[in-house]
């Protein structure tokens, strides 16, 4: 499952969504602020680590969908 493209491509798709999920969930958890006053490293940190933990989810628990079409990539080739 690790060496289909189906996998990295769902995989890669949600963390980016994480990514993206967490870092407004920061931004949004202050009070309205200024974009100079805001830890833009906190922010990057935070939401790159989220995205990591998203890879690792994926790996550890692959969603239904992407067995189900990692199978069909494997029964084409």
């Amino acid at each position: 499952m690790l060496t289909s493209t189906v996998f990295w491509a769902s995989a890669g798709e949600r963390a980016v969504k994480t990514v993206a999920q967490t870092a407004l969930a920061l931004l949004g958890s202050s009070q309205v602020i200024s974009a100079i006053e805001v830890d833009w490293s906190e922010v990057g940190g935070v939401s790159l680590l989220a995205g990591i933990l998203s890879l690792l989810t994926s790996i550890a628990f692959p969603a239904k969908e992407t067995k189900t079409a990692v199978r069909a990539e494997a029964a084409k080739k």
